[in-house]
């Protein structure tokens, strides 16, 4: 009789603790309210189907987020036969505002590929430019690039995977357009449903979505995601930031073969190294959680 009520005392201690124990949702929130700025999370691991969704739909600008679809749209037109990824292009940088079509140029001091404007007026191949859109970023190529497809072309390839508030309007340094208005917006949920198309071979083609994962696995900028785990976890993956925001998303690769997509949004960033230390520490949170849930 003794035993067994010390076995119930053992199996109560068990639960209550289990249920004191904080919720995903709540360890990520309580990170997140640690400094000022608006936020948003999204993530699904693609084993289990957990998802966690915090201001998910809330429309962001999408700074350099907006390179992934912009990626995606060159794959799916070059398997339509309409241009090889190893064709050239001429290198300018001169591009029309969206709003008048008056003409304007890309500043290389704002812009985180600088060798690029060493070599205006000669050629790169698209898949050169594409991939430099990705890994660092490059505002020229994206320009270059979004003229070749067309940013109506991008949207309709958000639109045709149901990514809420998700727009490419047009390209980096329109003036007229931002003053307009006109900007290219992401969501946290709009990412997601993206990256985990590309995850799972469904955008465009299963060839096509191994080499978008081998160029967003080259991302140069660790700062957020990738940047507390460990270093055998690949993430494919792309950031975005301009003043006050800092963004990133993609794909999380464990050892084990198991995957997560994460997005992680902000904008209104008082401090910009603030905002990244709080990212990465909800990275390595759900992170954690992942990990430790397999080893159930």
């Amino acid at each position: 009789m003794k035993q067994l009520q010390l076995v119930f005392l053992i199996v109560s201690l068990i639960a209550s603790s289990c249920s004191d124990k904080p919720s995903l949702e709540q360890e990520v929130r309580e990170a997140l309210n640690k400094i000022e700025g608006r936020f948003a999370v999204a993530f699904k691991d693609l084993s289990s189907g957990e998802t966690l969704y915090i201001n998910a739909d809330s429309v962001f600008h999408a700074a350099s987020t907006m390179k992934t679809p912009v990626m995606a749209e060159l794959f799916r037109q070059a398997g339509e036969g309409k241009f090889s990824l190893d064709d050239s292009l001429v290198i300018k940088n001169e591009f029309k505002s969206i709003v008048d079509g008056s003409p304007y140029l890309l500043t290389r001091s704002d812009d985180s590929d600088t060798l690029i404007y060493e070599r205006i007026g000669t050629k790169e191949s698209i898949r050169k430019l594409m991939t430099d859109m990705i890994i660092v970023s490059s505002n020229l190529a994206t320009n270059l690039l979004i003229d070749l497809v067309g940013a109506k072309k991008v949207d309709s390839l958000l639109s045709s995977i149901g990514a809420p508030n998700m727009h490419v309007l047009r390209g980096v340094e329109d003036t007229k357009a931002f003053e307009a208005g006109l900007n290219n917006t992401t969501s946290a949920r709009g990412q997601l449903l993206l990256y985990e198309r590309i995850a799972t071979n469904q955008l465009v083609n299963e060839s096509s979505s191994i080499e978008m994962i081998r160029i967003l696995s080259d991302q140069q900028f660790g700062e957020i995601i990738p940047a507390k785990l460990p270093s055998d976890v690949i993430v494919a993956h792309k950031t975005g930031s301009i003043t006050g925001v800092q963004h990133d998303g993609g794909i999380v690769m464990l050892p084990d073969g198991r995957k997560y997509i994460l997005v992680l949004l902000s904008s209104n960033l008082k401090d910009r190294n603030q905002g990244i230390e709080v990212l990465a520490n909800v990275s390595e949170l759900i992170y954690r959680h992942v990990a430790q849930t397999g080893k159930l």
